[in-house]
C-alpha cells in the first residue's frame, strides 16, 4: 500500500519511480516468443518489482497492476479471463489494457509525461502476452478458476475508485477550495478584480511583509492542492506547522490560521502573526470550530489521510463524499429558551416526493451552526448529491439548486459535546428535537435573502428512521 509520502512525491511533486520499463527488450515481437516466454520475460518483472506500477499516477492506494498477476502464466490468464478483463475475440480491446492506459486521460499533463514510459512498457507487455494467449486454443479452452483463485486487489472497486487522485481533487474543490472567499483578498490574489483597488492594495501590503506565505489559493483546485501538499512536505522535514497535518487534521495550519484571533500588540506596539502554537492570524477569525466550513475542512483532511495511508478496507469504511456547498442560507430564530448559547445545532432539509406527496427519507442537504446570544442559528446549506450515477448527472444539470417549494427541516441539538470531540460528527437520534415545515421556501442566495424558520413552530415527534444522516 502506498504511503502518503510516496504519493506526494510521485504524483503531485513530479518525482517518478524507477521501473521495469528500463529493462524491457523491445527487439522481439509476439511472433518470436510463446505466451509463456513473454510472460516470464515481460510480465514477471512487473510482478517482482518493489516499485509501484503506473497505477500510482491515478490512484493514491488500494490497487497495483501486480495485484492482477499470479506466479503462474496459465492461472494469470485464466484469472483475467474469468474476471472479464480479457476479450478473447478482440484481445486488443481487453479491459485490463483499458485500465493500464487510463493514465493517458489524466488532466494532469505533468503526471502523464512522468509515467508515460512505464505505462507504455506495461501496456505493450500485456498486449503482446494477451494476444499470444488468445491464439492458444488449448489455453483459452481451459476450465474456469474458482473465484477464490482470482488475482485481484484486496479492496473492493468502490474503495479503489475512492482512492483515485481525480476524486481527491474534486473533493478538495468542493470541501475546501469552494470556501476560499473567506480568505479574500489576503490569500486569494487571483480573485481580486481590476476595479477592486482597495482589495489589491490590502493584498500587496501584506505580501510585501510576508511574501509567498500570502497566495495560498491558486487559480485552480489542483494547483492549490499541489501547493499545500508540497509546502506540507517541506515543513514536515523542517520547522513549522504543516499546512495539512495528516496525523492530526485539526492541527493543520490551514485550519489553525482561520480559527485564530488577531495577535496581541508586542513591546514595539506591533502585531505579528505566528506559525507555531499559540497561533495568531493577522486576518483574525474567519472560521469557527462549530460551523459547516470547519466540518468540511476537517472531514476532507481526514479522508485524504485515510486514503493515502490505505486505511479503507471495505465499502462500510468509506465516508460519504457527496457534499456540495451553496450560497443558500437557512436561519432559525426563537430557539427554545432551554437551549444554551454556543451549543451546535444541525438542521437537515428534506424535500417532498412529487409522486407520493410524502417527505423523502434522505435529506437534500443540511447546515450546522451554533446558537447565538440572540437565540438564532445560521448556516449556508450543504447539499447531498444522489449516490446513483444517472440521478447525479440529472441533479448536476439543475446546478445543485434547491427548487422552490415545500420542505421539512429536522432539528438536532448537540448539548452533549459530541461535535467538540469529533468535528466531523453527524448527530444521531439522541439529539433529535423535532421538525419544522416550510410551506414555500424560495432558497435565494446570501444571508440577506435567507430562508427563515422559527423555533416556535418546532413539532415534537419520534426520531425518524436513520436520523438525519446522509
Amino acid at each position: 500500500m502506498l504511503s502518503s509520502r510516496i504519493f506526494l512525491a510521485a504524483v503531485f511533486c513530479g518525482i517518478g519511480f524507477s521501473s521495469v520499463a528500463d529493462s524491457q527488450d523491445e527487439r522481439f515481437t509476439s511472433e518470436d516468443k510463446s505466451a509463456a516466454d513473454i510472460f516470464d520475460e515481460r510480465i514477471m518483472p512487473i510482478f517482482r518489482s518493489k516499485d509501484p506500477s503506473s497505477c500510482v499516477q491515478c490512484h493514491l492506494s488500494s490497487v497495483d497492476l501486480k495485484n492482477y498477476i499470479l506466479p503462474s502464466h496459465e492461472k494469470t490468464f485464466l484469472s483475467l479471463r474469468d474476471q472479464g478483463l480479457i476479450d478473447l475475440e478482440s484481445p486488443s480491446e481487453s479491459k485490463i489494457l483499458e485500465l493500464i492506459s487510463m493514465g493517458k486521460k489524466d488532466a494532469d499533463e505533468g503526471a502523464v509525461l512522468i509515467h508515460q514510459k512505464m505505462r507504455q512498457a506495461e501496456y505493450k507487455a500485456f498486449a503482446s502476452w494477451i494476444k499470444a494467449c488468445c491464439d492458444d486454443d488449448k489455453l483459452t479452452a481451459m476450465p474456469k478458476l474458482k473465484s477464490s483463485e482470482f488475482a485481484k486487489p484486496e479492496a473492493p472497486n468502490e474503495v479503489i475508485r475512492h482512492a483515485r487522485k481525480s476524486r481527491i481533487v474534486n473533493s478538495f474543490a468542493r470541501n475546501i477550495w469552494s470556501q476560499r472567499m473567506r480568505c479574500f483578498p489576503c490569500h486569494t490574489p487571483h480573485e481580486i478584480k481590476p476595479n477592486q483597488k482597495g482589495a489589491r492594495e490590502k493584498y500587496e501590503t501584506w505580501e510585501s511583509q510576508f511574501g509567498d506565505r500570502m497566495p495560498i489559493f491558486k487559480e485552480t483546485p489542483r494547483e492549490t492542492l499541489d501547493y499545500l501538499i508540497e509546502l506540507s512536505e517541506q515543513r514536515k522535514k523542517g520547522a513549522g506547522i504543516r499546512m495539512l497535518d495528516l496525523d492530526t487534521p485539526e492541527k493543520s495550519l490551514l485550519v489553525l490560521k482561520p480559527t485564530s484571533k488577531i495577535p496581541p500588540l508586542d513591546n514595539d506596539g506591533k502585531r505579528k502573526p505566528t506559525y507555531r502554537e499559540p497561533i495568531y492570524h493577522m486576518g483574525g477569525l474567519k472560521m469557527h470550530g462549530d460551523d459547516h466550513s470547519y466540518k468540511m475542512f476537517i472531514s476532507w483532511i481526514q479522508d485524504y489521510a485515510n486514503v493515502t495511508e490505505g486505511n479503507y478496507k471495505t465499502v462500510d469504511d468509506l465516508p460519504a463524499d457527496n457534499w456540495f456547498p451553496t450560497q443558500r442560507v437557512l436561519r432559525m430564530r426563537n430557539v427554545p429558551d432551554s437551549w444554551k448559547a454556543g451549543d451546535p445545532v444541525q438542521l437537515f432539509v428534506f424535500a417532498k416526493d412529487s409522486k407520493t406527496g410524502k417527505w423523502n427519507t434522505k435529506p437534500a442537504g443540511f447546515t450546522q451552526g451554533t446558537i447565538t446570544p440572540r437565540k438564532i442559528v445560521n448556516g449556508p446549506v450543504i447539499l447531498f448529491a444522489p449516490d446513483d450515477e444517472k440521478k447525479f448527472k440529472a441533479w448536476r444539470a439543475t446546478r445543485n439548486k434547491l427548487p422552490r417549494g415545500e420542505y421539512l427541516v429536522k432539528v438536532y441539538l448537540d448539548n452533549k459535546g459530541i461535535i467538540e470531540k469529533d468535528k466531523t460528527a453527524i448527530l444521531d437520534a439522541s439529539c433529535y428535537q423535532g421538525e419544522i415545515e416550510i410551506e414555500n421556501a424560495l432558497w435565494r442566495a446570501g444571508f440577506p435573502k435567507a430562508t427563515w424558520i422559527s423555533g416556535n413552530d418546532l413539532k415534537k415527534s419520534e426520531p425518524p428512521s436513520g436520523d438525519g444522516k446522509k
